[in-house]
């Protein structure tokens, strides 16, 4: 697969995991803290998809460094909510399953990408 590839796959997988997020948040009742579980975990994963887009954009190798260790820092807190969440009785259990893999697969893979391509 050549750079080019991965990126539009990757741009592609982000934006389905934030709307896998937002099909399963529809699952939820809506009350007080889940109405706050929600928020964090849309806003979480919407800026993983949105950070990687945008350090393609970047000006520098730095810049691009900073806008993936900030995708990394999104996944990780996406994965936060999402295991939260996996305590609670909140949601549907499938999709939340599917969604924690998913989560977990791109957390994983912008891990390696900013350890083994940004090394300092």
């Amino acid at each position: 697969m050549t750079n080019e590839e991965f990126n539009e796959n990757f741009r592609n997988r982000t934006m389905v995991l934030a709307l896998a997020v937002l099909r399963f948040n529809k699952t939820f009742p809506f009350t007080p803290s889940t109405r706050v579980m929600v928020y964090q975990l849309v806003k979480a994963a919407a800026s993983e998809g949105a950070n990687y887009r945008a350090s393609y954009r970047s000006r520098s190798k730095n810049e691009r460094f900073a806008k993936i260790c900030i995708v990394v820092e999104e996944a990780d807190e996406t994965q936060y909510c999402l295991d939260l969440v996996d305590k609670t009785t909140c949601g549907d259990r499938k999709q939340l399953k599917l969604v924690i893999i998913e989560s977990g697969e791109i957390l994983k893979i912008m891990t390696n990408l900013k350890e083994s391509q940004y090394a300092k």
